[in-house]
């Protein structure tokens, strides 16, 4: 029942939600991850976001699959945009839902540290003062490795 997609068009955060879900589920959580104004004190107009879409829809796919295991939930989704984004749009919507919060926290968490780590999606900012850069990847804080169960 997981999901994951590389998109281009706009992502709707509740429609992401309502991909997980159950009844014995007591938790539900939702990230939302938007282009912002600023970084590394410049003013940033918009981001264009590239990728090798076959590859990174595989390892999406991989990435949402260890954090259901690591949940031991099968009710997760993921959607990366890619393309032209302007300030305030949705660049990445995770939901996970799972018995208790603190396996969805996690494995909400898991997804978006190793979308940074090992999505092939490359960033390139646009500046307020018309330049452009490309954003070099950065190493997160590490996360909890997930449990996986091997059985």
């Amino acid at each position: 029942m997981s999901s994951s997609a590389i998109v281009k068009e706009p992502i709707d955060p509740a429609y992401v939600l309502a991909q997980i879900g159950s009844d014995q589920d007591g938790a539900s959580i939702l990230f939302v991850g938007v282009v912002r104004d600023h970084n590394d004190g410049r003013s940033v107009g918009g981001v264009r976001y590239d990728t090798y879409e076959e590859m990174a829809a595989q390892v999406l796919a991989e990435i949402v699959d260890e954090a259901g295991r690591s949940a031991n939930t099968a009710r997760v989704a993921a959607v990366h945009r890619v393309g032209e984004l302007k300030v305030g749009e949705v660049s990445v919507a995770i939901a996970v839902s799972s018995p208790h919060r603190a396996e969805a926290y996690h494995a909400s968490r898991y997804i978006i540290e190793e979308i940074k780590k090992r999505l092939p999606v490359w960033k390139k900012e646009r500046y307020s003062d018309g330049a452009e850069g490309w954003v070099e990847g950065q190493t997160p804080d590490p996360a909890p490795a997930p449990h996986v169960d091997g059985s």
